[in-house]
């Protein structure tokens, strides 16, 4: 891997660069919207030399009047990258359990620190496993790595600014369509999409075999959703899947070079907080 490395790869690629002079970081970031926890997965099975961290805990501050999945103080995610063995020198490869939706949370904020060498592993731990490729139930102790964290290098909206974009520019939600439409909101106060915003599920990233699809079939994508420059953010629920659409749209090249989508880092979670904050339903 170097610097100018994709955001993602495949599992192929993934066992070159662990055989190669500069084997990357393994970082396993598997989590589901209600359970199990993660940490059960890993202790399972794992990529050998992987390291768990935890959405909640580690990549992500308390929640509270920020969301559900605030950005981690630099001080604090610098300490928890630096204990996986993340150095300022070193490649990373984030996974979960499939579809990249969760590493890409990890990618995201590596990306927002200054750290460019990371990608997310294609398929996650089942396409690894699907493939036969080694697992095993060893918790590894790396050694401290010495990164440091330079918060700001990827755009960040917040909600007057979400909502100017929703207006003026394009404003993807990243959430499935049933949520988007406000048919039904498990976890957040209210149910719906912020007024202007455009359904851009996440899933609609991945192929049918579970593999993200081909650039030029994202980036047709997001051209029929309305992407056609550089005025565009994106949302979720709280901040975590909508990283993915941020990767999508730079792994297609949609967005200019140097100029990521900007990520609504409180999204829905703290959009729904303010009952002063209007709310749209349906599918437009």
């Amino acid at each position: 891997m170097h610097e100018t490395s994709a955001p993602l790869v495949s599992t192929a690629e993934l066992v070159s660069f662990l055989d190669g002079a500069r084997p990357p970081v393994l970082l396993d970031i598997r989590w589901r919207l209600g359970g199990p926890p993660g940490r059960e997965e890993y202790a399972a099975g794992h990529l050998p030399g992987a390291v768990f961290l935890d959405l909640d805990a580690d990549l992500a501050a308390p929640p509270g009047d920020g969301g559900r999945h605030p950005l981690p103080a630099p001080e604090d995610l610098q300490r928890v990258l630096r204990a996986a063995g993340v150095r300022a020198d070193s490649p990373v490869v984030a996974y979960d359990g499939d579809n990249g939706s969760v590493a890409a949370r990890a990618w995201w904020l590596l990306r927002w620190a200054g750290h460019r060498e990371v990608a997310v592993l294609d398929g996650g731990y089942a396409a690894w496993v699907a493939e036969g490729r080694p697992v095993t139930t060893d918790v590894p102790a790396p050694e401290p790595g010495d990164i440091e964290v330079h918060p700001g290098a990827m755009p960040v909206l917040d909600a007057d600014e979400a909502a100017a974009l929703a207006r003026d520019g394009v404003l993807l939600d990243a959430r499935a369509p049933e949520r988007y439409r406000g048919d039904v909101e498990p976890v957040d106060p209210q149910a719906g999409h912020v007024p202007g915003a455009v359904n851009a599920p996440f899933a609609g990233h991945l192929g049918a075999d579970g593999r993200w699809l081909a650039p030029e079939a994202l980036a047709a994508r997001f051209v029929e959703l309305g992407v056609t420059g550089d005025r565009v953010g994106t949302y979720c629920g709280s901040g975590v899947s909508a990283a993915s659409v941020v990767l999508a749209l730079e792994l297609a090249g949609v967005t200019p070079t140097g100029r990521p989508a900007a990520l609504y880092t409180g999204s829905w979670s703290h959009w729904s907080r303010d009952p002063e904050r209007p709310v749209a339903t349906g599918d437009r």
